[in-house]
């Protein structure tokens, strides 16, 4: 009888002994997979950014750089668990405060990035265009400027290097930071393609210009005025000397031409540069635009307003409006005041 309570308890010390080990396994188990361990509070990021090509490992030193992790050792249990560390997906992620494993790699395994609004404007050239996309998402801006300045790629597309700024409408668009120069690209010529409607179309066939020669001008007036309600007339100045097989005589695609964007005041000097961009020179518009008009400036150029004005120049009050002439004699009277200005406030240049 002794023997068999001996046994007896032998028996439920063992299962009681079981229980406990599977009792602490399982608490073990559900702290590594449920208890907080992403974002700590020295944090200073709420994203989590992983580069195209990553792995797992460079995952962790991600991780660990941007001090995300407290505990890497769980993290990578119950990565592997959730089979996720052969299957790491490129993108920009939301993090929130007091994460689990588990919430963050079922996160970066549904690869549910979150969006980013790729914003440009106030942009000049190519250059500057590359460098602001590449801030925003993963392209790097040499990618970006490579395929601008690529004769084929640029053909495949309906421009030219010199023309294909004219192809970006400066808006709000959201991207996946992921995004490569190619898919970016390709992404600007289906929402220009967009922008240009029938409506829009036939309006630039009314003017006989083409898009691309509706973007160079409105990108002239746009350097020309930030004043809105006067760049329908600017607008129709420089129409009115195209169509008079004037030269354009622009004082911005000088200052283009020259790459100096910290001129004030163009000198009968500067107008001797060599430059297909040099509107005192040569006649007809310039190859291409001269920054990125934004869709107020192209609708500027739509909607042109129709009047006799050849000539005009900035007044002398420095408002930023300007003064209209149809004639050369009262042009020289408009410019006279606005130099006298000038020259009162010590500008030369």
């Amino acid at each position: 009888m002794a023997k068999k309570k001996l046994i007896f308890k032998i028996v439920w010390g063992t299962v009681l002994a079981l229980l406990l080990i599977v009792s602490v396994m399982g608490i073990l188990i559900y702290k590594k997979i449920y208890t907080p361990n992403i974002f700590s509070s020295k944090t200073a990021s709420p994203f989590l950014f992983i580069p195209t090509g990553t792995d797992f490992e460079g995952l962790i030193d991600i991780l660990e750089k941007d001090d995300l992790l407290l505990d890497e050792k769980s993290f990578r249990w119950t990565a592997h668990q959730m089979k996720y560390d052969t299957k790491v997906k490129p993108g920009k992620y939301k993090l929130l405060p007091k994460m689990s494993n588990k919430d963050l790699i079922t996160l970066l395994r549904s690869g549910k990035q979150t969006p980013v609004n790729v914003i440009f404007n106030n942009i000049r050239t190519k250059d500057q265009l590359a460098e602001r996309i590449s801030e925003q998402i993963e392209a790097p801006g040499n990618s970006v400027l490579n395929l601008l300045n690529d004769y084929d790629y640029t053909a495949k597309l309906g421009f030219t290097p010199d023309n294909i700024l004219s192809m970006f409408i400066p808006n709000t668009y959201e991207f996946y930071w992921n995004t490569s120069a190619d898919k970016f690209i390709q992404r600007m010529k289906k929402e220009h393609d967009k922008f240009w409607t029938p409506e829009k179309l036939a309006k630039a066939k009314k003017i006989d210009f083409t898009p691309v020669q509706v973007s160079v001008i409105a990108s002239i007036v746009q350097m020309e005025s930030n004043k809105e309600d006067e760049k329908s007339i600017i607008a129709g100045v420089y129409i009115n000397r195209y169509k008079k097989d004037w030269k354009l005589e622009a004082d911005p695609t000088l200052v283009y031409a020259l790459g100096d964007f910290t001129i004030n005041r163009v000198l009968n000097v500067y107008k001797e540069v060599e430059s297909p961009y040099n509107t005192y020179k040569y006649k007809g518009l310039p190859p291409g635009p001269i920054c990125l008009p934004t869709i107020n400036s192209l609708n500027a150029v739509l909607n042109y307003t129709n009047h006799t004005y050849m000539y005009f120049c900035a007044k002398e009050d420095f408002s930023g409006y300007h003064s209209f002439a149809a004639t050369y004699s009262k042009h020289l009277e408009n410019a006279r005041r606005f130099q006298k200005a000038l020259d009162r406030r010590g500008i030369r240049s």
